[in-house]
């Protein structure tokens, strides 16, 4: 597994966008909208800034009300999810997602629960 990304949530990704674009030097390298959210990539060199604005109540409204904006969740590349979900089963992780599912990008997705992660949100991402 590698770093992929680090998700932020933000009440405005535009704005967050363009100080990340000032201040590291990162471009705008993906952006759709994935049910309730503005979805962003800011690239870097070794990954990414996933910035996730919500766009109606959901998950990262929630979190916003709940948490302020900031780090919501760090990202693992796999080249097998199934087989990381099954690692992740094995060593008596709990998993959020039992199954993959989409994902910004076109990617699979799984979660991991943070109660099992240290207090860190994981995710499982599969290009």
């Amino acid at each position: 597994m590698r770093f992929d990304h680090a998700g932020v949530a933000t009440e405005n990704a535009e704005s967050l966008a363009f100080r990340f674009e000032d201040l590291f030097g990162c471009e705008i390298a993906h952006e759709e909208w994935l049910g309730d959210l503005k979805v962003m990539f800011m690239s870097l060199e070794n990954g990414y800034f996933e910035l996730l604005e919500p766009t109606a109540d959901g998950t990262i409204a929630a979190y916003l009300e709940n948490h302020g904006p900031g780090i919501h969740h760090v990202a693992l590349e796999t080249e097998d999810i199934d087989a990381a979900l099954e690692t992740a089963e094995n060593v008596g992780v709990e998993r959020i997602d039992e199954e993959p599912r989409d994902g910004a990008w076109g990617h699979d997705v799984a979660f991991l629960h943070p109660d099992s992660t240290g207090g860190v949100l994981v995710e499982f991402v599969e290009h």
